[in-house]
């Protein structure tokens, strides 16, 4: 109380005096109460107002405290933050990621940052026999006998991001990208744009909404489905169940990003929140969505077709894996989200607290697959912070065939982790609908770093290979991964993840012999 009555006096005494001297001497004085006469407004009005107990006890100073709060995560990034300690991404990873984007040097001097004690500290397992690896375009064939339009996966791809959530020049920059260096680019939940029709195969995502594929009444329309799904540029369907960073909530996409364009190619009324519903409404059983996945092979003229998911209660997956062998129907692939996957826009304890981190469900989906004897006809994808060589071996170690990356491709558009992608504020013109944001994000420019970020990314996961010994993404295998668990103890991901399954020094050959 004694702080307020002292600055609302403050002020009242010098604007008295500027008054006395322009009354005085020469009006010219008055120019002067430009600044302290609104602030002594602005005191009186704080000084009695019930919403901000800050601003009622500290009238003036106040606000000082909103401005450097509003600025706290671009001075923590800029100035305080190590090179090792940023989340999600530190800046280590974001720094690969736009060096190889710009194909610059990568090298890295003087020798490691991170502490190799340090409980979580991963390594793979070096050969004194290095080999060497013709083709760095490492694939996998997607397709098993129900499909008679396999497709070549790249193991690195755009993973689900929609139209709406980014905008339209980030899609295309994506999608040239993408054409440019022959890999796949998810379409997410939100329907296929124009813009994501510029060269590149499309993973086309069907979500609960059917965005794209829907009715008046937001459900499934089959022969809209049949219609988009079999055009040439469609080369998979991927039916989402759940999502890594909101998993059970449904896709959001906030007003401000519901363009009529955007709400055009959904179908959707503009300018309102799009709420995804969190469970389909096509089936509510795991048969039920076995024969579903049937229904989109059929429709798409037997193209590729899976489901992602974010695992939480394991029953579930084991009453799918079930379900398969029920039907005797089963998926071309499974795309696994970590729940340290990202999003635009979730609620906070579905981010944090909600769905099982990737290396853990990946180890579960690849165990139960193999004690159900579904691995053989299954491909599985996976995503989350995936953004190096390092990080894809790893995957692929504990039984992944190809991976999906959002983040790491945003970083490769010029993506600078200012967390403001539920604003529509995003500052590069990466996730935005407002023009003079997205403006600025030149396409001819970016889809050129979009391809040499995909590029120079397997170009170092072969040499990761060659130095591991490693002739083909088969002969990566969970015994030469490590990871410190305790002060005294390193563990392989086989100890780790399989402890229980046997051993599986080739994990991928393995999958082959293995039944329930």
């Amino acid at each position: 109380m004694a702080v307020r009555k002292l600055i609302l006096l403050t002020i009242i005494v010098v604007n008295i005096v500027i008054l006395s001297f322009g009354v005085v001497f020469t009006p010219r004085w008055f120019w002067l109460l430009i600044i302290p006469f609104p602030l002594m407004i602005l005191a009186f009005y704080n000084s009695y107002q019930n919403k901000h107990a800050i601003l009622r006890n500290y009238p003036i100073l106040g606000y000082f405290r909103f401005f450097f709060e509003s600025i706290r995560p671009e001075m923590r990034q800029y100035f305080w933050e190590s090179d090792t300690d940023g989340r999600p991404f530190n800046r280590r990873q974001r720094s690969i990621v736009y060096q190889r984007a710009k194909n610059e040097r990568e090298t890295v001097a003087f020798g490691m940052q991170s502490d190799p004690q340090a409980i979580g500290n991963e390594w793979v397992a070096h050969s004194v026999f290095p080999c060497h690896i013709e083709n760095h375009d490492l694939r996998t064939t997607i397709g098993n006998d129900f499909c008679k339009q396999p497709y070549s996966l790249s193991v690195f791809n755009i993973s689900a991001m929609s139209y709406g959530a980014l905008s339209k020049t980030a899609i295309t920059a994506l999608n040239r990208g993408a054409a440019l260096q022959n890999f796949a680019h998810n379409t997410g939940e939100g329907g296929i744009s124009p813009y994501h029709i510029n060269g590149a195969d499309l993973i086309w995502q069907i979500g609960t909404g059917y965005f794209g594929c829907r009715n008046e009444m937001g459900m499934f329309d089959p022969e809209l489905f049949a219609e988009k799904a079999t055009r040439p540029y469609v080369k998979m369907i991927e039916l989402k169940l759940s999502q890594g960073a909101k998993p059970g909530h449904g896709g959001i996409l906030p007003a401000a990003k519901n363009t009529p364009e955007v709400a055009a190619i959904r179908h959707v009324v503009p300018g309102t929140d799009v709420m995804s519903p969190p469970a389909h409404s096509a089936f509510n059983s795991p048969e039920g969505m076995i024969h579903f996945i049937q229904q989109l092979r059929e429709l798409s003229g037997n193209k590729p077709v899976g489901f992602k998911l974010c695992v939480g209660d394991k029953q579930e997956f084991i009453d799918i894996c079930h379900a398969m062998l029920t039907t005797q129907l089963f998926p071309d692939f499974i795309a696994i989200d970590g729940s340290e996957g990202g999003t635009g826009a979730a609620p906070l304890e579905f981010t944090d607290n909600l769905g099982m981190p990737l290396y853990d469900a990946l180890s579960f989906v690849t165990t139960t697959l193999i004690k159900f004897g579904l691995k053989k006809h299954i491909k599985v994808i996976v995503s989350g912070r995936i953004v190096t060589g390092f990080d894809l071996l790893k995957v692929i170690a504990l039984g992944a065939d190809a991976c999906y990356s959002a983040r790491g491709m945003m970083f490769a558009l010029g993506c600078i982790q200012a967390l403001k992608c539920n604003e529509d504020v995003c500052p590069v013109g990466v996730a935005t609908q407002r023009p003079h944001l997205y403006k600025a994000l030149d396409v001819e420019d970016k889809y050129i770093r979009v391809a040499q970020f995909h590029r120079n990314t397997l170009r170092a996961t072969a040499e990761i290979m060659e130095a591991c010994g490693f002739k083909t993404l088969d002969d990566v295998s969970a015994d030469k991964f490590f990871r410190k668990v305790d002060s005294v103890t390193t563990l392989s991901f086989q100890e780790i993840y399989f402890r229980d399954t046997g051993k599986l020094v080739n994990s991928h050959s393995a999958f082959e012999t293995q039944e329930l």
